[in-house]
């Protein structure tokens, strides 16, 4: 098969759907959100793991706040300022953690409300 057949093949035949923007967004969080889970069940025995998570939670929500910042950005207003709040509280917990006094969970538990909240948009109940 020469390369003008495998490039027809590949467009003739819809293999997989393009992703949306928010089912990129869900398997971040859900990626996210596992390594929490996963630091969670090692415990404080593998502080790296749980650092390593913490820091890639920390990005993840950076990212989403520097978004919601931005004066185009199409979500309502009180969404962006209640998005933008966690990531504040995000930040402020996960130096908590890492101090000893405070638990991933929380954590765990709003990353999985804003994944509910980026699946169940934009379908009728």
């Amino acid at each position: 098969m020469n390369a003008l057949d495998l490039a027809r093949t590949a467009y003739a035949t819809p293999g997989t759907p393009a992703r949306t923007l928010r089912g990129i967004e869900y398997d971040l969080f859900a990626r996210v959100t596992h390594r929490l889970k996963a630091s969670l069940a090692r415990g404080r025995s593998d502080f790296g793991l749980l650092a390593q998570a913490l820091h890639e939670n920390r990005q993840l929500w950076a990212a989403l706040a520097s978004d919601v910042a931005e004066p185009g950005n199409q979500l309502p207003g009180p969404l962006r300022a209640q998005l933008f709040y966690l990531y504040e509280f995000t930040e402020q917990h996960s130096a908590k953690v890492l101090e000893g006094s405070g638990s991933p969970e929380v954590l765990i538990d709003i990353n999985t409300a804003v994944m509910r909240g980026l699946r169940s948009e934009g379908r009728t109940p």
